[in-house]
């Protein structure tokens, strides 16, 4: 693989079998399909970093029926799959798009992990989000890349776009759902002790040669996995700082890119087509302003590539964007906080804290309105719709000193104790609140004092008796997944809220991925409107568009982890193939 950060070298007229628009995970895939192919693929990244979001995400990838699900679910069948989409999803997305998803997706697993370095395996459990719909299944459908040793990829290390520091731990090092586990149980378990003890080591050695950990988990090990397999490739080419100006079109097809860094033009051919994998619409400012309305920028945790320049140059050709879904974007509460350098770390509040015992979230009145235990998505939803009627962004995550010390809360670790040198921090720049009463916590929060009062009082009775009589916490399978499974209460998501003090933080909606996206159809062409009231859709010849500049098959629903980062691997092995072949037909034309 070759690697350019300027264009000032390249010789003007350059082609391509394909070229890729975006260097995220779902463009990466698709250069590296095509490459694997033996196409000669350009990857053009705009910023210094390849990743894009699935470098700071969990890196899960939702893919019913690969090779790995019968290991943990056997009797999981592709036909469960579409009938849990299609309660879960119904209308809100093409059925048909679903089931190409679903059709190619065990060829997709298989073909990099056959010709890559990609290498996944299944969560022992992981459930689908709504797991009271029929077709859901607790495994086998979720897969995690397996971690990945950066030291590997020498030079091109740096390229990786590095997690979300708040995520890090001990300046840098990367940790996942099972490593946090045998660190919190480090002193109880001797082998949590030895796990923690090898992560330590491998830490503090890495720190002599690198800046941060080089042994990638989650996105990170997705990312340094697909980087590693198109280095392998000679065919490859890397271009990064380059956006692109305009896509050109020949006897109406899409057939060339002009490339673009300050000063520099260069024209670029693509025999094959061009894939659009720049992320979405989510950091385009007018798209921004009429598609999520009220939703802050500076509340988006996602990388920040995803401007949307690219959908302009498409939908300048005749690209539509898709309707009918349940919303425009992904969601997830977030906490903010600044940070020394001046930046400001946005911290999605995933699994860790929200759901477990002692934790309640309330409104400004003090009242709640949510179950804590829903999915992050449907969390943030729920955040926008009760602040329609009462002030709810930002919300409060409240918990005791008990639940602080044993789960954390946001980017507080868990172990933190009333006065210890880790919590002043948070409580001086005020990330943190803390009262010795809950009054004393409302007034802090400005908080109706008698709603939270009430709040907490109700939520005490619901974790006496296990049940959660006003938003049914705890009482599905991915809820109590997410809950605290050694729990010894009568509800692994609900503990009393006793002792002091209390603590909470602000939440904000934050978008994490779009959800509308470019009309496609089944082999990720992108499409025009239809000609009149009755005409067919049409594709634009030559044009593709993968992950979330794709029209999401999920239909603005979120009905599973890793239901981004799977289609967007899927559809980018659909792409590539397609445009591979065209490129074949174009060179034997000539």
């Amino acid at each position: 693989m070759k690697v350019f950060q300027s264009l000032a070298t390249w010789p003007d007229g350059e082609s391509f079998d394909l070229v890729v628009i975006g260097a995220g995970g779902a463009g990466m895939a698709a250069a590296l399909f095509a490459a694997m192919d033996g196409a000669k693929v350009l990857l053009v990244e705009h910023t210094e970093f390849v990743g894009g979001t699935t470098a700071v995400s969990a890196g899960t990838t939702w893919i019913p029926g690969s090779q790995h699900a019968a290991s943990v679910n056997p009797a999981d069948t592709l036909e469960a799959a579409a009938r849990y989409l299609d309660h879960a999803v119904g209308s809100h997305s093409s059925a048909a798009m679903r089931q190409a998803f679903l059709d190619h997706g065990r060829k997709a697993v298989a073909a990099l992990e056959a010709g890559s370095e990609l290498k996944f395996r299944p969560y022992p459990k992981h459930p689908d989000y709504i797991s009271d719909l029929p077709g859901s299944t607790l495994n086998g459908r979720a897969l995690e890349p397996l971690p990945f040793d950066g030291r590997c990829l020498g030079d091109l290390f740096k390229l990786i776009r590095p997690p979300i520091p708040e995520f890090t731990v001990l300046g840098g090092m990367m940790v996942d759902r099972t490593d946090i586990n045998h660190l919190l149980g480090l002193t109880s378990s001797w082998a949590s002790f030895k796990h923690a003890a090898r992560l330590l080591v491998r830490h503090g050695l890495d720190r002599l040669a690198h800046p941060r950990g080089t042994r990638l988990v989650m996105g990170n090990a997705l990312v340094g996995r697909l980087l590693y397999s198109l280095s392998k490739f000679e065919n490859v080419t890397l271009a990064l700082n380059t956006s692109v100006a305009a896509l050109g079109q020949r006897q109406g097809a899409v057939k060339s890119v002009m490339l673009r860094q300050p000063d520099t033009l260069r024209n670029v051919g693509a025999s094959g087509g061009v894939v659009l994998a720049s992320g979405g619409f989510n950091r385009h400012p007018s798209l921004r302003k009429t598609l999520l309305p009220g939703a802050d920028a500076a509340w988006c945790p996602a990388a920040p590539g995803h401007t949307g320049s690219a959908h302009d140059l498409a939908r300048a050709l005749g690209a539509r964007y898709g309707t009918g879904g349940a919303g425009h974007a992904f969601w997830a509460p977030v906490s903010t906080r600044p940070r020394p350098d001046g930046s400001q770390a946005v911290f999605p509040h995933f699994v860790m804290d929200r759901a477990k015992p002692g934790m309640l979230t309330v409104n400004q009145a003090g009242q709640r309105f949510v179950n804590e235990s829903t999915s992050y998505h449907l969390f943030g939803l729920a955040m926008q719709a009760a602040h329609k009627t009462s002030p709810s962004v930002p919300a409060f995550l409240v918990c005791d000193a008990s639940a602080l010390h044993k789960y954390g809360l946001g980017m507080v670790r868990p172990g933190a104790n009333p006065g210890s040198a880790g919590l002043k921090a948070f409580l001086k720049d005020g990330y943190l609140t803390q009262a010795d009463t809950l009054l004393e916590l409302a007034q802090k929060l400005g908080v109706d004092a008698t709603g939270l009062q009430a709040s907490v009082a109700r939520m005490n009775r619901f974790a006496e008796t296990g049940v959660d009589e006003d938003f049914h916490r705890g009482e599905t399978a991915y809820q109590q997944n997410i809950g605290d499974t050694a729990w010894p209460g009568k509800n692994p998501n609900l503990g009393v809220l006793a002792q002091a003090p209390f603590y909470a933080v602000r939440l904000y909606p934050g978008d994490i991925g779009a959800a509308t996206g470019l009309v496609t159809d089944a082999l990720a062409r992108v499409l025009t409107a239809p000609d009149g009231a009755d005409g067919a859709e049409s594709a634009i010849e030559g044009l593709y568009a993968v992950g979330n500049d794709m029209q999401s098959i999920m239909g603005g629903v979120y009905p599973a982890p890793g239901i981004t980062i799977g289609p967007a691997l899927v559809f980018g092995f659909v792409a590539a193939a397609h445009a591979v072949a065209r490129a074949r037909l174009a060179h034997a034309k000539t």
